[in-house]
């Protein structure tokens, strides 16, 4: 008797043999930028996967073990560092440094900026190696998030050649921890995801060319804050519970950046952490939180505002300096905006 025959339903594809790494991927950037290409990003980059790997363990671990526990101490911030943070931290540090392509590091979690001593590395990093810590006794997705920035003089290495726009990026990223452990990178051409594979244990490609809709059906704010909220956010939230379409925004809150970014970049709509007149310059940084994800919200087809200006074009005067972010779907962050223009009232951004 003939063995019965086995077929894919004409809505199923077989699985791809052509898996993407992002070690491949990275290696045919460096190959398209031809002569321009010294090697030292593959190298820098490769140095973060490495991390991200390492953290999504020890995130895991820390799960089932007492590791988010305080560790006694505050960030710069004035936060409680949990031990996963300064775990997070020093792993991102060592990392970098050892890849002898990094001379300058700012991190959320140390005060000052890092220069690595002796180092002739092209590049200055700047990360929050564990952002929504404070959810991971929760569940709740967590992240790092970071954005590299071109070093002018290695021999001169300082904190200047981080204190610039974030339209001065040459890369910026995130990974996110959680069910799956994601990655999500742009070099400035495109954004693409990756997922880890624990079994080959590499992030293979498996959101290519990421782009975000035009328009979505999410908003994403801390509304807790309405209260202090300026006119035109709460008029622009308005706007959207109550259209004159009857057709509602869904409102969907996560409290982790990285997880209420990652879903509004592939679900479309907006997500806003404004300034208040309890926050007068926002609650998010500069450096390693508003900048890298605008970067990947403008190079995924989308927009990032104050609300009065683009972030991008924001110049920091601190390394662990604020301000105001909205970003996410053209058409509803050029929404937001207009009532912004209408706005009458005092503009700090």
């Amino acid at each position: 008797m003939a063995a019965p025959q086995t077929t894919l339903g004409a809505d199923l594809e077989p699985p791809t043999t052509d898996l993407i790494t992002l070690t491949r991927h990275i290696l045919s950037r460096q190959r398209a930028l031809g002569e321009e290409a010294s090697g030292d990003l593959t190298m820098l980059l490769i140095a973060i996967q490495v991390t991200s790997k390492y953290i999504a363990s020890n995130v895991r671990k820390a799960r089932l073990i007492n590791l988010v526990g305080l560790a006694g101490a505050s960030n710069v911030q004035g936060e409680d560092q949990k031990k996963l943070d300064v775990l997070s931290n020093d792993i991102m540090v060592n990392a970098l440094s050892a890849s002898g392509k990094c001379s300058v590091m700012v991190s959320e979690e140390v005060d000052e900026a890092i220069i690595v001593g002796g180092s002739k590395g092209t590049y200055a990093v700047v990360f929050d190696p564990l952002d929504g810590s404070s959810n991971i006794d929760a569940g709740v997705n967590v992240g790092t998030i970071f954005g590299i920035y071109k070093v002018e003089d290695p021999s001169k290495a300082s904190v200047a050649d981080v204190l610039k726009p974030g339209k001065n990026l040459v890369a910026a990223g995130y990974t996110m921890y959680g069910s799956s452990c994601n990655l999500v990178l742009s070099t400035g051409q495109g954004v693409d995801g990756f997922t880890l594979d624990e079994a080959l244990g590499e992030f293979i490609l498996t959101h290519p060319d990421i782009k975000i809709p035009s328009r979505g059906k999410i908003y994403s704010f801390n509304e807790g804050n309405s209260l202090h909220f300026y006119e035109p956010t709460n008029k622009y939230l308005e706007s959207i519970k109550y259209p004159a379409n009857g057709k509602p925004y869904s409102a969907r809150y996560i409290g982790s950046m990285v997880a209420d970014v990652h879903r509004t970049l592939l679900y479309g709509g907006i997500f806003g952490y404004p300034d208040d007149k309890k926050s007068k310059d926002g609650k998010l940084r500069m450096l390693y939180e508003a900048f890298p994800m605008s970067f990947l919200t403008e190079q995924a087809g989308g927009v990032a505002t104050t609300g009065t200006q683009r972030i991008l074009d924001v110049v920091p005067k601190n390394i662990h300096g604020r301000c105001p972010v909205f970003l996410g779907s053209k058409d509803d962050v050029e929404d937001l905006k207009k009532f912004y223009d209408a706005y009458t009232g005092e503009k700090r951004w």
